[in-house]
């Protein structure tokens, strides 16, 4: 299967063996085809976004089974968007050159752990008898796709931000779960966190290979799409010998350690 049509099921297909399709080879030769970005993904009637707002579980409520089953299928939305949007990638930026062939090759293996990631979800949360789109589903990541016009803003806003943050929220959620004696979730919280330090790390390399004379830490603040801020890129807790491990270097870890803005999320006293 050439990758444009791998990417095309999984982000204009409706169902959930759509989105996580798994297919023996991808062909990943060149091909100059143009796309427009669809307002929505394709989802079916039970996983379409729902206006209507959920609140997310504070972690002192994960005693309660069905509070940790309402946090996985908050995390689960996340893996499905972020399959989606990484779908849209590789179809939105042209192959240009063997260059972005390599790019995409990068978001197809990313695809795959994120695949894993949902899939884990989905079991776990039918253990709590939760299916996916039993609770309203948010496209607040996906409204930011149509802001990201080119490769670098995608990977600044995708690896460097949404990913970054999780280096932070994995964390403090596999934690989270251990308070309770939920090891099973704890572990899946552990493998989505070495698969986000990988993430994360593809997303700086690709970020290196195109600042030119700039610093990373200056390149990624060109570029972070729309109204998004480094702000975003934080979770609970700032780790930075993660972000060490990532390969991040200390002035952009510093910086990022020291950026503050409005921001209201990552400020909250209570989680």
């Amino acid at each position: 299967m050439h990758y444009r049509d791998f990417a095309k099921q999984i982000l204009l297909g409706e169902s959930l063996e759509d989105k996580l399709l798994a297919v023996s080879h991808v062909d990943f030769t060149e091909k100059i085809e143009s796309f427009d970005l669809p307002t929505n993904p394709g989802r079916s009637s039970k996983l379409k976004f729902d206006n209507e707002q959920t609140k997310f579980p504070r972690s002192a409520s994960f005693h309660l089974e069905e509070k940790r089953g309402l946090a996985l299928h908050f995390f689960a939305n996340h893996e499905l968007l972020a399959i989606e949007m990484m779908a849209a990638a590789m179809l939105m930026y042209p192959d240009l050159n063997r260059e972005m062939l390599q790019f995409k090759k990068g978001l197809y293996k990313t695809i795959l752990d994120e695949q894993k990631h949902l899939k884990l979800y989905i079991s776990r949360m039918a253990e709590f008898k939760i299916e996916l789109g039993n609770f309203p589903l948010n496209d607040f990541f996906w409204r930011s796709m149509e802001k990201m016009k080119t490769a670098s803003q995608f990977y600044s806003g995708m690896a460097m931000t949404f990913e970054s943050a999780n280096l932070d929220f994995a964390q403090f959620y596999e934690k989270s779960f251990r308070e309770v004696e939920d090891f099973k979730t704890a572990n899946i919280m552990k493998v989505v966190l070495e698969d986000e330090i990988s993430h994360v790390a593809l997303g700086a390399h690709w970020l290196n290979q195109w600042r030119g004379d700039k610093t990373l830490w200056e390149y990624y603040r060109a570029n972070i799409p729309g109204v998004m801020t480094p702000a975003r890129a934080k979770g609970i807790g700032f780790d930075r010998d993660i972000r060490s491990r990532v390969g991040l270097p200390e002035d952009f870890i510093n910086e990022l350690d020291n950026f503050r803005d409005e921001f209201k999320v990552t400020n909250r006293k209570n989680w």
